[in-house]
């Protein structure tokens, strides 16, 4: 079943959301908070009141792009004061945005299912698209990329049956802009789009793999699709390395050991695939090789009822760290999304489901010291 579809963060949050948010730990909000001070050692909160942020990218003046998918909004947060400055407004679930040419490439989430509750959406906003835009200004052109999926339909998988979707066919979720083409991970079309900047064109760049009960057992539990047996991929995440390999994180239907992180050539051909993860919800790597991945949902309370008494909601996400030798150690950090490298720190956006707890204006933009991660193997 293609769980992000409904967006990941949602179903991980609705186990959160249950019963009521304790409070938060140091860092957190309501809590202590270290500025842009904090060293190697620290998880250090760089800005705070942020509505669900989602992708981060660099963006010029030493500032980060994030994506706050509650608000509607996209923003610039500078990464040696904090100050948040609002680009764009008015949207439906921004969950990726990157910029080029002075330009920026906003994905914009599928439909919310009739059962998820919630304000409802903006009177015209789109859904399931692309936007390019300028920032501090409107929105230029919007490209629907649900359109591609229902034309071409890249998983092959059922998308129908008896003419009601068997989930959102198209969730937008991650952003990279690069010479002559946008690259989307659309989490709901269980692929990688390309789109051409200039005309609008889409095509379908890379299809992960439904990862099988042979490679991950609990992958045949029988939550898949009508004719699917197995763990959908679901791509959150797309960054590119060094050599300019590309990094496609998926969610592996939040299966314990069924994410991955696929390595592509410029062409989206497969030159590695990272395996053995759960939950990603996004993807950096630095100049040395060494990747990032965030899982939004580490150490959530399982099932439908409420959460432990005395749970602490701080305590839950987990950022992998994966090194060049094949080793990883693991950080702490809230309930994270987006994540980059600029400049050899490593940054994410946390408390991104702060919003399913009911704690509005919760989200963070953090920086990662690597003294922070403990080794797991």
């Amino acid at each position: 079943m293609k769980r992000f579809r409904r967006t990941a963060v949602a179903v991980a949050g609705a186990a959160l959301v249950v019963g009521p948010a304790t409070s938060a730990s140091a860092g957190g909000p309501g809590g202590h908070h270290d500025g842009h001070h904090g060293g190697d050692d620290a998880v250090t909160t760089i800005a705070t009141g942020l509505d669900g942020p989602r992708q981060l990218s660099e963006y010029p003046g030493d500032r980060l792009l994030v994506a706050e998918s509650d608000s509607g909004e996209v923003s610039a947060v500078a990464q040696s004061t904090g100050v948040v400055e609002t680009l764009l407004s008015g949207l439906y679930s921004p969950q990726g945005v990157d910029h080029a040419d002075g330009r920026l490439y906003v994905a914009v989430g599928g439909p919310p299912p009739p059962d998820a509750g919630g304000p409802p959406p903006p009177p015209g906003a789109a859904f399931a698209s692309l936007l390019v835009a300028e920032p501090g200004g409107g929105v230029l052109e919007t490209i629907d990329l649900e359109a591609h999926e229902l034309a071409d339909n890249p998983d092959g998988q059922v998308q129908f049956v008896d003419g009601v979707p068997v989930d959102t066919l198209s969730n937008p979720f991650a952003v990279l802009a690069q010479e002559g083409r946008v690259l989307v991970a659309d989490a709901g079309a269980n692929a990688v789009l390309s789109v051409d900047p200039h005309t609008g064109e889409v095509s379908t760049f890379f299809v992960p793999p439904v990862v099988t009960p042979d490679e991950v057992a609990a992958c045949g539990d029988g939550f898949n699709n009508p004719g699917t047996v197995g763990c959908d991929p679901v791509p959150t995440g797309i960054a590119e390395g060094p050599d300019g390999l590309l990094y496609v994180s998926t969610l592996g239907s939040e299966v314990p050991g069924a994410a991955r992180v696929y390595v592509l050539d410029w062409y989206g051909d497969v030159v590695d695939v990272i395996e053995g993860l759960t939950s990603a919800t996004g993807v950096a790597v630095d100049e040395h090789g060494t990747v990032y991945v965030s899982d939004v949902v580490e150490g959530a309370p399982m099932g439908e009822g409420p959460p432990p008494a005395g749970f602490d909601p701080a305590t839950v996400g987990e950022i992998t760290r994966i090194d060049s030798d094949g080793s990883r150690s693991t950080s702490q950090v809230t309930m994270p999304t987006g994540l980059v490298v600029e400049d050899g720190d490593l940054y994410a956006s946390a408390w991104s489901i702060a919003g399913f707890l009911g704690i509005p204006g919760a989200g963070e933009v953090v920086r990662v010291g690597e003294g922070t991660f403990t080794p797991t193997d």
